[in-house]
């Protein structure tokens, strides 16, 4: 015998677990997306990106930066040959210009909301990875609007 609610029941776990993935994607972008937005950041400050700035920005070991170049590099977001600065591919360049646009975005709508640039910032830093193109939408409508008054 079926229940009653077994369909909402079913429903409702099919959406727990497209929220989860959704989660564990962004968890997995995350990383890229920090390297490409900062490697894009190095070049507009100091003509160049090196793994040694990257390493003291995010406070890791070089080692580290080492691997994740190479997935970088993998997945064509850079060309990096060793002991030459890291150079964006176009790819790399408009996703580092997408996380740009959505790290101002997110801050500017939680400035807007009264918190500190500091901490809008540092949170931002977090919730832009998250944040659905829809929702940054309203953020940046909020914002926008708020700052008319």
């Amino acid at each position: 015998m079926i229940k009653p609610h077994s369909n909402s029941v079913t429903r409702a776990v099919e959406d727990q677990v497209r929220q989860f993935e959704s989660v564990r994607t962004a968890h997995q972008s995350e990383i890229v997306e920090d390297y490409v937005e900062l490697i894009a950041d190095l070049i507009h400050q100091y003509g160049s990106a090196r793994p040694k700035d990257i390493a003291e920005r995010l406070g890791v070991a070089q080692p580290t930066v080492t691997k994740n170049l190479a997935r970088l590099k993998r997945e064509e977001l850079i060309l990096h040959e060793p002991y030459r600065s890291i150079q964006l591919t176009d790819e790399g360049r408009q996703l580092a210009a997408s996380c740009q646009r959505r790290h101002r975005t997110v801050v500017e709508f939680l400035i807007a909301l009264g918190v500190s640039s500091e901490i809008a910032e540092h949170d931002a830093e977090g919730i832009e990875h998250h944040v659905s193109e829809e929702t940054l939408q309203v953020f940046e409508a909020f914002a926008c609007k708020r700052k008319a008054d």
